[in-house]
């Protein structure tokens, strides 16, 4: 018996040696970013005054354009993901008035998750193995009151050239079924088609028709699986250097992958390893029946210390 115990005790110290060994050679092989190894914001050291003035001068028209949706305690999400809203009106029970004019108010009080509707998902949402955006390890920031490091808080404003590109058009379909992914081949063709380029420190969205044609009319649906992005999508618009990838869809990656692919990859991809936003359910119809692919994209989430992801409504000029 005591030898059995001895056995069982050699055996976890291995293994949790081994699993030391390998979180810590994951750490040794991380490379700092190319921002620095302090660096915090990724791909939002792209805005520059230049490329503000770039952006600005897409405005021909006038027009602006909310890029995020209405939200309410219906709206599907990410399970177990929802939102819960009252409004109330403090210390007025029983027909007390306030100020001394009789002045009465409404108050909002709000239980929620920040990843549901129109969201960015900060660098400290998605990592491998435990380590994130910089090599930082999740045990080192990621802490119950709030991450210490990488908070969407941190993000200054996120301006400069938004680009649409259709591919409902590029596939000649009102739009995309769930499970259909679009390649790295496939958004250059698409891009070349309708005239743009990609170019760095751009935010691409991509216009898939999902959740024009599932949000209200089959919400479960909507939730459940997505078109979008292969994983060799995700790794080519990396070299592209931009600033934030997102979509009409809930989540940019194709659910179910492509096969050969693993879910969620591109989030990976981008936020841990590039630094790059994600932008997920962006409100695109409008501005493609509009004819819009390029416009300038303007994004002051709200400052919330040590949050994840955030609700946000950027908002296209052009």
């Amino acid at each position: 018996m005591i030898f059995k115990q001895s056995l069982a005790v050699a055996t976890v110290g291995i293994s949790l040696l081994a699993s030391g060994v390998v979180q810590a050679a994951q750490t040794v092989d991380c490379k700092p970013s190319k921002w620095g190894k302090d660096d915090e914001i990724g791909a939002a050291n792209l805005v520059t005054p230049e490329r503000v003035m770039q952006a600005s001068k897409l405005i021909k028209k006038g027009k602006s354009q909310p890029l995020g949706i209405v939200i309410d305690s219906k709206t599907p999400a990410f399970p177990p993901r929802g939102l819960n809203l009252q409004i109330v009106q403090p210390n007025q029970q029983g027909g007390q008035r306030l100020f001394g004019f009789g002045g009465t108010y409404n108050d909002d009080l709000m239980q929620l998750w920040l990843g549901i509707g129109s969201q960015l998902d900060g660098l400290g949402h998605i990592g491998h193995d435990g380590i994130y955006y910089n090599c930082n390890d999740e045990k080192d920031f990621a802490q119950i009151t709030g991450l210490t490091k990488l908070g969407t808080h941190n993000v200054p404003p996120m301006v400069g050239r938004g680009l649409i590109i259709d591919m409902t058009k590029y596939f000649d379909m009102p739009s995309l079924p769930a499970g259909k992914y679009f390649t790295a081949d496939d958004i250059q063709k698409a891009s070349q088609a309708q005239g743009v380029e990609i170019r760095e420190g751009d935010v691409v969205l991509f216009h898939t028709g999902w959740t024009d044609a599932k949000l209200e009319s089959a919400p479960k649906e909507w939730a459940q699986a997505q078109p979008g992005i292969s994983a060799d999508a995700a790794e080519w618009l990396a070299t592209q250097n931009v600033m934030a990838v997102g979509a009409d869809t809930w989540g940019l990656d194709v659910v179910p992958p492509k096969k050969g692919d693993k879910i969620f990859w591109g989030h990976v991809v981008f936020l841990k390893q590039h630094g790059i936003y994600i932008l997920e359910t962006m409100n695109t119809g409008p501005l493609v029946r509009d004819g819009v692919s390029e416009f300038m994209f303007v994004l002051g989430q709200p400052r919330v210390r040590g949050t994840v992801q955030m609700i946000i409504n950027p908002v296209a000029l052009y």
